[in-house]
């Protein structure tokens, strides 16, 4: 880019968000998830670039930078969307228990797909497993609009918790070269630790949204809660448990009973900064996906993704996902697994994690295109199963209740 003048650049970054707006507004029409949109448009633009001998070089780290601010963003946004209370109790759980155990099996199989046909390390094909076993709820929580009220916070929830637990373990196995016991107390005391200055801090930030006379203010949050989250990974805390809990403080400032902080906080007064905060961190979290997964599909060399290898590993670690699901979702929920079972697109997560791989658990054999295919085929069955679902006459009628 660097060829082209300033004005180049803002026009074609406008151009990037009006599309992305208006992909927003088709996918309502036509099923197709508008993050799968914006990556394709990526991969287009790519192809016509690599046509024409246009080459546009984007800094290294451009990526991993817009994929953690997304992050960030995107826990924020699912505590600020999450209530909590006795009547969600049951959904709470069955969601948590639903992410956590697809997540572990899947990464078992992934695991295990790896290690017998690369014969590398185990330990080295569990860091890498990881990655792929993570629901992408940067994919999922947009995409949810067809769906029951009920469906939509299932997977609200467990699209949330899948992110938090993945990268709580991807955390784990990426700074230990083995399981012992001594590290895992240190892993549960890191989330101890991590719980309690989730209070703290909570708090904190809480008392500058609310009593700060300063117009400015709101993006100055952003900057703390970023600056906790680098500075906890730094000190090897799972930093994410703080902005998932500050978001869901905000949101469920009702079930606070100290009567001190209540009148020190009216309900009426934190209801509106939440409302404001809420409507910031979806349009800032539209905005860095826009140019994440544009960047991502601009990245991804569609070449890897033809080797026999590659399509036999990756539909392997595709179907793992699938089965995985599948089964839990029909024989521990006991409840209709569709469209649910088609929900296992993988996206921002995967990729951020995959770029944080350290060097010495790095696959010599491991094709990155098996990410690649994963990515995009997991969001393929995810649009197809949307393309074909139908709410059922009784879910039709409960949403107009609602």
């Amino acid at each position: 880019m660097g060829s082209l003048s300033t004005e180049w650049i803002l026009i074609i970054l406008c151009l990037v968000v009006v599309v992305s707006y208006l992909f927003s507004i088709l996918s309502r029409y036509i099923r197709v998830p508008s993050v799968l949109l914006l990556l394709m448009a990526g991969m287009i633009t790519r192809a016509v670039t690599d046509a024409r001998d246009i080459n546009i070089v984007f800094p290294a780290r451009l990526t991993e930078f817009l994929g953690v601010i997304g992050l960030i963003m995107i826990v924020l946004e699912a505590g600020l969307d999450l209530k909590l209370g006795r009547s969600k109790l049951s959904l709470i759980r069955s969601s948590f228990f639903s992410a956590i155990v697809i997540f572990f099996l899947s990464a078992g199989g992934i695991a295990a797909v790896l290690y017998y046909w690369l014969h590398e390390p185990l330990h080295n094909c569990i860091v890498y497993a990881i990655p792929m076993a993570i629901m992408s709820s940067a994919i999922v929580i947009p995409s949810l609009h067809q769906l029951t009220e009920a469906k939509k916070e299932f997977l609200v929830y467990e699209a949330s918790f899948a992110d938090i637990i993945g990268v709580l373990v991807f955390n784990y196995f990426a700074d230990h070269t083995e399981l012992t016991g001594s590290s895992l107390v240190q892993f549960f005391g890191n989330i101890v630790v991590a719980v309690v200055l989730s209070f703290l801090f909570s708090f904190l930030l809480f008392v500058i949204l609310a009593k700060s006379r300063l117009n400015v203010k709101f993006f100055l949050i952003f900057a703390l809660l970023i600056f906790l989250y680098e500075s906890g990974k730094m000190m090897h805390l799972p930093s994410l448990i703080i902005i998932l809990f500050f978001g869901l403080l905000m949101n469920n400032w009702s079930l606070i009973r100290s009567r001190r902080i209540r009148n020190a906080f009216p309900e009426e007064k934190v209801k509106e900064t939440t409302q404001f905060l809420h409507s910031i961190t979806a349009e800032t979290s539209f905005l860095i996906r826009t140019f994440f997964f544009i960047l991502f599909g601009y990245s991804i060399d569609v070449k890897l993704m033809f080797s026999q290898d590659v399509m036999l590993i990756g539909g392997l670690i595709v179907l793992i996902l699938l089965v995985t699901r599948f089964l839990y979702l029909r024989f521990f929920l006991r409840e209709s697994v569709y469209p649910e079972v088609v929900f296992i697109p993988r996206g921002l997560v995967t990729i951020l994690l995959f770029y944080k791989i350290p060097g010495i658990f790095r696959l010599s054999s491991f094709n990155e295109g098996i990410v690649f295919f994963v990515i995009l085929v997991t969001s393929f069955i995810m649009m197809l199963g949307m393309l074909f679902y139908k709410a059922a006459p009784v879910e039709i009628q409960s949403n107009e209740q609602l």
